[in-house]
């Protein structure tokens, strides 16, 4: 089940400045992740989409851009998503 609008807005809500931020790192980090988990259980049932694997390793490739951006210029805020999102680095 992809990342409906609600859970979306929750993300910018909870990581942005404002509700209409999505252009903040935190927050498409967070979009991301969410994005993420949801294709790992698809993967689960479906083994051989390799279309969509894709697709996953781009985006795990962003995520780790943005990780890596906000880890070089603000530690603190690279602190705070890694623990809050759960994220093992």
């Amino acid at each position: 089940m992809p990342v409906t609008k609600e859970q979306k807005m929750n993300l910018i809500k909870n990581f942005g400045a404002s509700d209409q931020d999505t252009g903040k790192a935190e927050v498409q980090i967070a979009i991301l992740t969410a994005r993420i988990n949801d294709l790992t259980k698809h993967f689960q049932t479906h083994s051989k989409d390799f279309h969509s694997r894709r697709g996953l390793l781009k985006m795990v490739g962003k995520r780790r851009r943005l990780l890596d951006y906000l880890k070089v210029n603000e530690i603190e805020r690279y602190r705070s998503v890694i623990k809050e999102l759960g994220i093992r680095r």
